[in-house]
């Protein structure tokens, strides 16, 4: 069997209007990585969103990672996702090989287009455009990295290199992992075409609707010529390990609020299934039906995975039997205690995946949510 790979993920999740419980949030979130890279999780990822009160206030994940770096020594600092039609590819370039000089190569490059029309309209891009745009922007980076110092010269709609040296250059050559991150299955073969590592979520269409999609991921590869056998592919979902002490009734409040938040927001631009219709419903019943129901249906299709570690073992063997190489848990949902984060991970890392053999406390921090 290949060996899998845990990370953890944060959309940082901001329950409370005030800059007091913003400010928890940020700091909290940077000790679980210090934790996480001393249980031995594989890689720690940051999304990049805009103008998402609540939902998610990670919206310049590069100096999240920044800070991480400077406390961790061997969890790898996933970029999940860079939004590159916003950005000039150089800043990209700049961004990226600056993290990876200081944390010393352990940067995954992930990129994506979006999926908010909001976003589009305030970085004032087309949004029907986003996946012409996105490539040759990714294209545009990629070709700065394998520059390694070399003036580059190139043209494209949003921006201009005008034969400049794009410093500083990244450590790990040719270039950082690059990993896509999408919902469609378009995405999945655009992804595929290029030899590209995916990362998905089974929010939309279930674990079963997806693992087809990956199948389908795994096909194009070997059309395009690429090791279907050498691909990662991260499944991100959110998920918390329950003890005997665990409230809930919190962490099912938690996740329905998150959720309330997000499905508007995970749908692509020009996503027509309509399998995707009937599954997120599955999403929305966090607006229609009573919370019982809806953690019923969410975590039926394991849209989310709410259990012990006896049920969380189950469901984790699904996600690799899907096709996933890499799991990547949503600890940090809706607000969820910093101590009960802590504790989720723990149990995970040593009762779930037995990859641990002791516990990482949480530190009692002047900052700590909860904790």
């Amino acid at each position: 069997m290949s060996k899998r790979n845990f990370g953890i993920f944060f959309e940082m999740s901001v329950r409370g209007r005030s800059a007091e419980v913003e400010q928890k949030t940020f700091h909290n979130v940077l000790e679980q990585i210090d934790i996480a890279d001393q249980l031995g999780y594989d890689a720690a990822w940051f999304v990049e969103h805009h103008f998402t009160r609540g939902f998610s206030h990670s919206s310049a994940p590069d100096l999240m990672l920044a800070a991480a770096s400077r406390t961790t020594k061997n969890i790898k600092l996933g970029l999940g996702v860079m939004l590159l039609p916003f950005l000039s590819p150089i800043r990209v370039a700049e961004r990226v090989g600056t993290l990876d000089v200081i944390s010393n190569g352990r940067v995954l490059f992930g990129t994506g287009r979006g999926a908010s029309p909001l976003e589009y309209q305030a970085f004032q891009r087309p949004f029907e455009q986003s996946r012409q745009i996105w490539e040759d922007h990714l294209d545009a980076v990629l070709e700065i990295f394998k520059a390694d110092g070399a003036e580059v010269t190139r043209s494209g709609k949003y921006y201009e290199i005008p034969g400049v040296s794009v410093l500083p250059r990244v450590v790990q050559k040719p270039h950082p992992e690059v990993w896509v991150a999408s919902t469609s299955l378009d995405g999945f073969l655009a992804a595929a075409k290029h030899g590209y590592h995916l990362l998905c979520m089974p929010i939309l269409k279930g674990l079963s609707g997806l693992a087809e999609d990956i199948a389908e991921y795994k096909a194009e590869l070997a059309r395009n010529g690429f090791d279907p056998a050498k691909a990662r592919i991260a499944i991100m979902v959110p998920w918390h390990v329950t003890h005997a002490d665990s409230d809930i009734e919190a962490i099912v409040s938690a996740y329905i609020w998150y959720l309330r938040r997000q499905i508007s927001l995970v749908a692509p631009p020009d996503y027509t299934d309509a399998r995707h219709a009937t599954h997120r419903l599955f999403g929305q019943t966090a607006v229609g039906m009573t919370e019982e129901k809806a953690l019923q249906e969410l975590t039926d299709n394991r849209m989310v995975v709410i259990a012990n570690p006896e049920e969380s073992r189950k469901a984790m063997d699904e996600f690799f039997a899907a096709g996933a190489t890499d799991l990547i848990l949503q600890f940090e949902v809706g607000g969820i205690a910093h101590s009960e984060i802590v504790s989720s991970m723990n149990l995970f890392a040593k009762e779930v995946a037995g990859f641990a053999d002791t516990d990482i406390p949480a530190r009692k921090l002047s900052a700590a949510v909860g904790g």
